[in-house]
């Protein structure tokens, strides 16, 4: 039978990091340079290195080595021999990029059409790197902010009104027709003859005083860190949303998002397509993004736990996530393949000591193990229902 192991996470030093948030959760001393992700989990970007027998293995080698015995049979048959989802400590210090997600049908779709223009999968021109969809959740740690899904039409109007910025006429009209889409589009589309104009008068206008001043405050950074960049005005058509510690924040596929400020667990499914529409120097497909943007009006689904004790189950079966608070042992029962990460404190799981930043592999099969010690942590899952 497989054997837990302690993980040893990869970190990705994306220019948007902190540069002192994961050092301090991971007792290491800051290098001077952003890290901005610790990613624990099987994906080839970035596989986490898994102790086992007093060597280090890359875990996805280890799974692709034993689907089944890591993974069990049913995890292995529904998709496809991988572990189906990313566990992550996000510290992001400055905005990330207006991005989507895809469905499944929509990656797969998209991968094939790319493969089929022969554009390699590690392309910094490409969109689509796998074929999976890329539902994710975020519990924060700390103060997490996010735009996130389309608020409804003539708030955003209202909001885009009162800037005064006479450019913004036509998409304040679709609006009030409660054509977010048009609007959407209309924004997206501006030629550089025009858009980093108009983008200009936003950033302006929300430095000066008004209504909606948490939105103005937010549009100015961004227009500092990305001026000229339309998607300042696109951020404004989403809703504010503000995370307390351990509160939650689901995003499935087509759901506009913009991280701004704060630390967070994050899990997905494993896949790293990201459609983006700006805000960033990385590539930007905005026929892709409009293919796969929901533009309908989207409440805002912030989770509160309601004890020590939580688990948040989003609507796919790719993961779920669960927050304990540990003071006295926990006995957990699993029926897959599970990460568990020490978000903060000392504790022990299945027999394995980790601090911050630290994670076990359980694999299937592992049986009744217990968590103790003093700490956070979450366990990360396959969603199946317990």
């Amino acid at each position: 039978m497989s054997e837990s192991g302690v993980l040893r996470g990869t970190v990705q030093p994306y220019a948007w990091g902190s540069r002192e948030a994961l050092p301090r959760i991971m007792g290491m001393p800051p290098t001077g340079e952003p890290q901005a992700e610790l990613w624990l989990g099987g994906h080839p970007r970035g596989p986490s290195m898994l102790r086992r027998g007093g060597e280090d293995y890359p875990l996805d080698e280890v799974i692709a080595s034993d689907p089944v015995g890591e993974l069990g049979g049913e995890t292995a048959r529904s998709f496809g021999g991988e572990l189906p989802f990313l566990l992550k400590i996000l510290a992001v210090d400055q905005p990330l990029s207006l991005q989507a997600h895809p469905t499944r049908q929509q990656a797969q779709k998209g991968f094939a059409a790319e493969n089929g223009r022969g554009i390699p999968v590690d392309a910094d021109h490409r969109s689509y790197r796998d074929r999976n969809h890329k539902p994710e959740l975020v519990c924060a740690l700390e103060p997490f902010t996010a735009f996130c899904g389309f608020r409804p039409p003539n708030t955003a109007a209202d909001l885009l009104e009162s800037l005064r910025v006479p450019d913004l006429a036509p998409v304040v009209g679709f609006l009030r027709e409660a054509k977010a889409d048009q609007a959407f589009r209309w924004l997206l589309e501006q030629p550089a003859s025009t858009g980093p104009e108009i983008a200009h008068k936003v950033a302006e206008a929300c430095a000066k005083p008004g209504s909606f001043s948490a939105e103005r405050r937010w549009a100015v950074r961004i227009g500092q860190q990305h001026p000229g960049d339309i998607g300042v005005a696109i951020a404004l058509m989403l809703n504010l949303v503000e995370l307390s510690p351990g509160q939650a924040l689901y995003l499935g596929a087509g759901n506009l998002h913009v991280y701004l400020q704060g630390v967070a667990v994050e899990i997905m499914a494993n896949s790293d397509n990201v459609l983006r529409g700006g805000l960033t120097s990385k590539h930007v497909d905005v026929p892709a993004l409009l293919e796969v943007v929901d533009c309908r009006v989207h409440e805002v689904p912030v989770t509160t736990p309601d004890g020590p004790l939580f688990t948040f189950r989003p609507p796919v079966p790719d993961f779920c996530l669960t927050r304990i608070h540990v003071d006295e042992e926990v006995r957990c029962h699993p029926i897959g393949p599970e990460i568990v990460l020490c978000a903060s404190g000392r504790v022990s799981a299945a027999g394995r000591e980790i601090t911050g930043g630290g994670a076990v592999w359980l694999p299937a099969g592992t049986g009744a193990y217990a968590i103790s010690g003093t700490g956070l942590v979450f366990r990360a899952r396959t969603n199946h229902l317990e």
